[in-house]
């Protein structure tokens, strides 16, 4: 059974692309396109990882992963943050909240898929 990743990202162009990339690789996706679907889907589905981006509409990536974090059946949930905001506070923030691990953006795919698997306890 392929195991399920979220993708949340407000940019169609982001979303697609990274949902190719990942059913390539042979998982389930889901998607959201702001923080509230994002939320909705991760209680609903259950993901594996979460592909989080910061910068999206209703609630932020950083929203997300706090509310993520501070739920007794959520807070478990592996969160890969991805953002074009690469500053050092940003990644703290990002890692603060309880952010797995954080990507800029623009990322190699290569890269994002390898993270990916270690995250989820996968060999290359």
């Amino acid at each position: 059974m392929s195991q399920k990743i979220l993708i949340a990202d407000d940019e169609p162009n982001i979303l697609i692309s990274l949902e190719f990339l990942m059913k390539r690789e042979g998982y389930e996706v889901v998607v959201a396109r702001d923080g509230q679907e994002a939320i909705d889907a991760i209680e609903r589905e259950r993901p594996a990882l979460v592909l989080l981006d910061v910068m999206m509409p209703i609630k932020t990536g950083f929203d997300v992963c706090h509310e993520v974090r501070a739920s007794e059946t959520l807070r478990d949930t592996p969160i890969l943050m991805l953002t074009a905001k690469g500053r050092d506070t940003d990644v703290a923030k990002g890692l603060a909240l309880g952010a797995n691990a954080y990507m800029t953006k623009p990322f190699s795919t290569k890269e994002l898929v390898q993270k990916v698997r270690e995250m989820l306890g996968q060999t290359p």
